[in-house]
């Protein structure tokens, strides 16, 4: 591996650990936003309820494509410790680096991608 090959594997890790920090912020500031919603119509009106019931979901979307998103970071980090970031998942061609800079995640090379869809 030539220098500029470990700047740039520098770079990603960089970037990922990043990401991963945002997420995980993001995710601890909206943990309101996803507690279960009062049901005592005292408090507020059944449109309100529906509303907060309707907000709390998409809440709860958001927060598992998060978790999704944190997963693909892990398991690339993980790749980077064991030197086989950059590489397919699923038939250990290169990657290109291209479509790394796009997503330093990217667990799969394009060809393999587009198969998988």
């Amino acid at each position: 591996m030539t220098d500029t090959q470990k700047l740039d594997l520098k770079t990603f890790r960089k970037q990922l650990e990043k990401r991963r920090s945002e997420l995980l912020d993001t995710a601890a500031m909206t943990t309101g936003d996803r507690k279960p919603v009062e049901l005592d119509q005292t408090v507020q009106g059944r449109l309100s309820r529906m509303d907060a019931l309707q907000q709390r979901e998409m809440a709860l979307a958001t927060q598992r494509r998060r978790d999704v998103e944190l997963a693909r970071i892990e398991a690339a980090l993980i790749r980077l410790d064991t030197d086989d970031y950059g590489y397919c998942a699923s038939c250990d061609e290169d990657i290109a680096v291209g479509r790394l800079k796009s997503d330093p995640a990217e667990p799969l090379c394009v060809e393999c991608a587009a198969e998988s869809r």
